[in-house]
């Protein structure tokens, strides 16, 4: 078709309905795969699709993002032949749309914008940046032992109600502060509840004038919950390359991705493999984390929660995910349920980004000591419950106090949940953080309460009380 040229409609006929997948005939010949449909139900009015596959010729199967209750055989369908797309731009900052840009916050119609389609392709290698310098995040345990960097993919990995939803948040509010760019939260598989706390926050803060939200919410089709973190990626590449800024690009949660892409792959009649996931489950994953990178453009640096089911971490969700990521966080129940907030395993998170050549020496001098530690600790604590500490050598009850003062001196009163524990938040340094810990190693603190380093920021907190 000649540039510019305008596209003209091909109308067919919907042949049947399963679920939220349906196939149509197109007497003129099937529309393109990825291009949108549109068809009319009799309950919820029109209904939009894209093209999943080719059942011949002229028939087409689709998978529709609305519901398709009211929609019947027969009914009308048309395509232009254009792919779904997603509003992007200036006018989005602020706003908090689903994956076809409706306003999902009573705002004006985005009507007027440029519009990008929600499947692009990842950048080419020659496009692509490596990752670049250290992005401090101001939470303690997260910049010693799993710092992350710009340009780079972090997953913070966790069951059920281990607080993956509340160090994200954090993350986003010291960050937004000193970011110079945008906000993209891809909220997939989101509650109402989840959603509208996020936008609170982001709102008395004043952070949501850089902040654009992509909802496609639990009660969606699983259609719209599987697309929808490709739309929000849309949204983010627009900042990135057309406007040359870095951007923050936040999911909650890649797990729901996975279980859209379950849903839809059993409503097209796949076969499905390993404890039940779909066939296609390492492309999916790879479709969406292969266009998070920092490109010659801009930067994007990506932080997602990762749903770990029944704390499963052999999961085949859970590995193929952690393949795609340079720095992994991990949430652990057991340290939740002494207590120790953020609720993070040392001993389990990486990152790529502690080595010599990306932090200094001291810092990774410092964190594998840490680590080296904890780790004794962890292994004497079955002496210990059964024997008790008199037990143990003396070299052994000095390593152990020190190890648990490294512990508690690794929580953190965060701001976003202030109003639940009453205690400011507080954000420290990496250098801060270093030393702090590089202290309680060398034995300086030993003569400190485990307790007065419960809950504080950096150590001088604890050395002034």
């Amino acid at each position: 078709m000649p540039p510019g040229a305008a596209r003209v409609e091909s109308a067919g006929a919907v042949t049947a309905v399963r679920g939220t997948v349906l196939d149509a005939f197109f007497p003129q010949g099937a529309p393109p795969i990825g291009a949108r449909l549109r068809c009319d139900s009799d309950a919820d009015g029109e209904v939009i699709s894209f093209v999943h596959s080719h059942l011949g010729q002229a028939t087409v199967r689709a998978i529709a993002v609305d519901s398709t209750r009211g929609l019947r055989r027969g009914a009308d369908i048309w395509s232009d032949g254009e792919p779904m797309t997603v509003p992007v731009g200036e006018a989005l900052l602020g706003r908090v749309i689903d994956l076809r840009g409706r306003p999902l916050d009573d705002g004006p119609p985005l009507s007027d914008s440029e519009r990008w389609p929600l499947l692009r392709p990842p950048p080419s290698p020659s496009e692509r940046r490596p990752a670049g310098d250290l992005y401090p995040t101001g939470i303690k345990v997260i910049d010693l032992f799993c710092p992350f960097t710009q340009g780079g993919r972090v997953a913070v990995f966790g069951g059920a109600g281990v607080g993956k939803t509340i160090v994200l948040t954090e993350f986003i509010h010291n960050m937004v502060e000193t970011l110079h760019g945008v906000v993209v939260f891809a909220g997939i598989g989101e509650r109402s509840r989840e959603g509208l706390e996020l936008w609170q926050e982001l709102s008395q803060r004043g952070f949501m004038n850089r902040t654009v939200m992509v909802f496609g919410q639990m009660k969606e089709p699983p259609g719209a919950r599987f697309l929808v973190g490709q739309a929000a990626l849309s949204v983010a590449e627009y900042f990135r390359d057309r406007q040359r800024r870095d951007v923050m690009f936040v999911v909650d949660n890649v797990y729901r991705h996975v279980q859209a892409g379950m849903e839809v792959s059993g409503l097209l009649g796949r076969l499905p493999s390993r404890v039940g996931y779909q066939p296609t489950l390492p492309a999916d994953i790879a479709a969406l984390e292969e266009r998070i990178t920092a490109t010659r453009h801009g930067t994007m640096v990506s932080v997602q929660a990762v749903y770990v089911p029944a704390d499963d971490y052999s999961d085949p969700a859970i590995t193929h995910a952690f393949w795609h990521m340079d720095s992994a966080l991990v949430l652990s129940r057991e340290v939740a349920a002494e207590g120790i907030y953020p609720a993070v395993d040392p001993l389990q998170s990486t990152s790529k980004a502690l080595d010599p050549s990306v932090v200094s020496q001291r810092h990774y001098e410092v964190a594998q000591e840490a680590r080296r530690v904890l780790g004794r600790y962890e292994e004497l604590r079955d002496l210990i419950s059964m024997l008790g500490m008199d037990e143990l050598s003396p070299e052994d009850r000095e390593l152990v106090g020190r190890a648990r003062r490294i512990r508690n001196f690794m929580t953190q009163p965060f701001f976003v949940a202030e109003s639940f524990t009453g205690m400011p938040g507080r954000r420290v340094d990496p250098e801060q953080t270093v030393a702090g810990v590089a202290s309680i190693l060398a034995g300086d603190c030993d003569h400190l309460p485990e307790d007065a380093l419960f809950m504080i920021g950096a150590l001088e907190e604890a050395r002034r009380s």
